[in-house]
């Protein structure tokens, strides 16, 4: 059998701290860690800006894209403010010789009652 004696340890401060380094964590392990999650997080930060750089790039090809919609429309406004113009000066002619057609055959209309009532006088008259 075994001596009783190898088998006890004898607690002293030195014992303890070779405890204490094998079955805790070092400081250095921490600072590793520490070091590689920041690195982690640096690469995310550069992905972020990364990717806000080629949305900034895509939004400008989109505003640039807007200001030709823009442009298009600006022209198909003044063709359209022209087509308006030439339309609303040929209905405005029109309008004109259709009021002084109005007025002629009004004209004439009174002219053709003055006559037939001058007749009709006469004839009442006995002058006919």
């Amino acid at each position: 059998m075994a001596d009783d004696s190898d088998k006890t340890i004898v607690m002293n401060e030195k014992n303890m701290e070779v405890l204490i380094a094998k079955f805790i964590p070092t400081s250095q392990y921490f600072e590793r860690s520490f070091d590689f999650l920041r690195s982690q997080i640096d690469d995310l930060k550069d992905g972020q800006k990364n990717i806000k750089q080629e949305m900034d790039k895509r939004f400008e090809q989109v505003d640039k894209r807007f200001e030709l919609i823009d442009k298009r429309f600006e022209q198909v406004n003044v063709k359209l403010d022209t087509i308006i113009e030439r339309m609303d000066t040929k209905i405005d002619a029109g309008l004109r010789e259709n009021r002084s057609m109005s007025f002629k055959l009004f004209s004439f209309a009174m002219i053709f009652s003055a006559i037939s009532m001058a007749g009709l006088l006469a004839k009442l008259a006995g002058l006919f």
